[in-house]
């Protein structure tokens, strides 16, 4: 694909009583080479000087491919005019390298006031996609860019709560005039330069994911847009979570990389943060909350998070070495035991589990355990028997999920990986989300040979999920890596997301039948 490409650009001006604006927005696809890189459009308006504005992340298609936005306002004032038609090119910088998308050598242009232009070869195109429903939200609108010349007659919205087991269709509205939600005022009429507009609104209700997909049917064909065969996808309740082991302390630069962790929660919206190898200094066992490194993450969030922590043993002679968890929800209660036959703070093979019981919204109460296991020959089978029965304790019928979380020491495919597999209680996420049907192989199939699907799988990080839990995994990513926010410990870190099951809403909603807003 190409490495940057122009999706739409809009050139609107509006009037607000006695002030005008002009406003400019662009969307742009991206193929994602690294996560440090440098988007921006390049423009200039009738006056010939050129700008820079700076272009940001808005989602995600996949793993190789991300949308990003642009946009800025101008208000008319008495000293200066509004920038009117504007030439633009897009400028992609990543990895040393620079990457252009300028229409071949000969800009892109557009004129003031023409409303939505469509990049070249795209008949039709969501032009309004949000892909987090707020808290309390009801209604999804959707805005969608057709191209004139193709004589459209109607425009659809087919979508689905149960990954199109079943779907629903509601027709979208031909808009004969533009009105601006940000100023409150009308606009020229878009459908002047060639591309119409066309609304549609979905009523939301209470599943974790609805999927949609837009249809235009035309005297010269029919067109769709379905996010380059993903479709689009709205979510409500996500649930992300983070698994990291910090190195003890261990780390040059130390305190940079405490930033970057905290900025990558920031970054990927993170909601619950299981940690290991959380280091204090020791001070004769009474240990130093200033310098707990679960506590300076914390600090360096945009707002501070619920946090557990608790330690189990002396670490590299000089630090109360524990576990952690961090919550953006409120945690119900909590409670921290030894899993392991020592209880000795003087014994790297003392080792201690905490768990929070978290409030999520759409979910209800998860059960969350940060974990540090020793390895298979230092009491791992033990420890994880200690702990699958502790967790299954706390499992009561008030409790949604429950999930095993951090360093648990066995590579995939092991010994112990296998007594995992064998318990028949917990899934690894991780593989769910990113290899399908090697998890089905080992995780429902029971193939005898599954231990060779995993000989190039390294991990020893895990995200276990109880069976019949009421959340489904959607993704799973490395997050410190050399590509994106760079290493910070000696382990990479994952985030693994999920949204509610619903199981229960499901069947309303196969009961119900579409509903529009127009």
């Amino acid at each position: 694909m190409e490495k940057i490409k122009l999706l739409y650009v809009e050139n609107l001006i509006t009037r607000q009583a006695t002030v005008v604006h002009q406003r400019l927005s662009l969307a742009m696809l991206v193929e994602n080479l690294a996560y440090e890189k440098i988007v921006e459009v390049r423009w200039a308006g009738e006056d010939g000087v050129w700008h820079t504005l700076a272009a940001t992340y808005h989602s995600s298609v996949d793993h190789e491919r991300e949308y990003w936005v642009a946009r800025k306002t101008f208000t008319l004032i008495a000293s200066k005019s509004l920038p009117g038609n504007i030439r633009f090119a897009l400028r992609y910088r990543v990895l040393g390298k620079e990457y252009w998308d300028n229409n071949h050598g000969a800009d892109y242009s557009i004129q003031a006031d023409s409303g939505i232009r469509l990049a070249h070869e795209i008949p039709v195109l969501n032009i309004r996609y949000e892909k987090d429903v707020a808290e309390g939200q009801t209604v999804l609108p959707i805005t969608v860019a057709v191209r004139q010349s193709l004589d459209p007659e109607r425009v659809t919205i087919a979508w689905t709560t149960d990954s199109w087991r079943t779907s629903q269709s509601a027709p979208c509205q031909f808009r004969r005039n533009y009105w601006d939600t940000e100023y409150r005022s009308s606009a020229r009429n878009p459908n002047h330069y060639g591309f119409q507009i066309w609304d549609g609104a979905l009523k939301l209700d209470d599943a974790g994911r609805l999927r949609y997909r837009i249809t235009c049917d035309a005297k010269k064909g029919a067109f769709w847009d379905d996010n380059f065969g993903k479709g689009y996808s709205v979510y409500r309740g996500l649930l992300r979570v983070l698994i990291l082991n910090l190195h003890c302390y261990q780390e040059e630069d130390q305190d940079y990389k405490l930033s970057q962790i905290a900025r990558a929660i920031n970054d990927l919206d993170v909601d619950v943060v299981c940690l290991q190898e959380v280091a204090e200094l020791w001070n004769n066992g009474l240990g130093d909350w200033s310098t707990n490194s679960a506590r300076l993450i914390n600090d360096r969030l945009k707002a501070p998070y619920h946090l557990v922590t608790d330690w189990s043993h002396l670490g590299f002679d000089r630090y109360r070495e524990g576990v952690a968890i961090l919550s953006r929800y409120p945690i119900a209660r909590h409670d921290a035991r030894y899993v392991s036959e020592s209880h000795d703070p003087y014994s790297i093979h003392s080792r201690k589990v905490v768990m929070a019981q978290i409030r999520v919204p759409q979910v209800g109460l998860v059960n969350v355990f940060s974990s540090h296991l020793s390895w298979w020959d230092d009491g791992f089978p033990e420890q994880f028997e200690r702990l699958r029965e502790w967790a299954a304790s706390e499992h009561t019928r008030h409790v949604r999920a429950t999930m095993l979380c951090g360093d648990f020491n066995i590579k995939a495919g092991s010994k112990g990986y296998e007594l995992v597999v064998n318990s028949n209680e917990y899934d690894d996420q991780y593989l769910a989300a990113n290899a399908p049907q090697v998890f089905r192989m080992i995780f429902e199939a029971r193939d005898p040979h599954w231990y060779h699907y995993l000989e190039d799988d390294h991990r020893i990080d895990y995200v276990f999920l109880r069976k019949a839990s009421d959340l489904t995994v959607t993704s799973g990513r490395a997050v410190f890596t050399d590509e994106d926010y760079g290493r910070v410990s000696d382990h990479c870190g994952y985030v693994v997301t999920f949204e509610p099951t619903c199981l229960r809403t499901q069947s309303a909603n196969l009961r119900g039948e579409a509903e529009t807003i127009a």
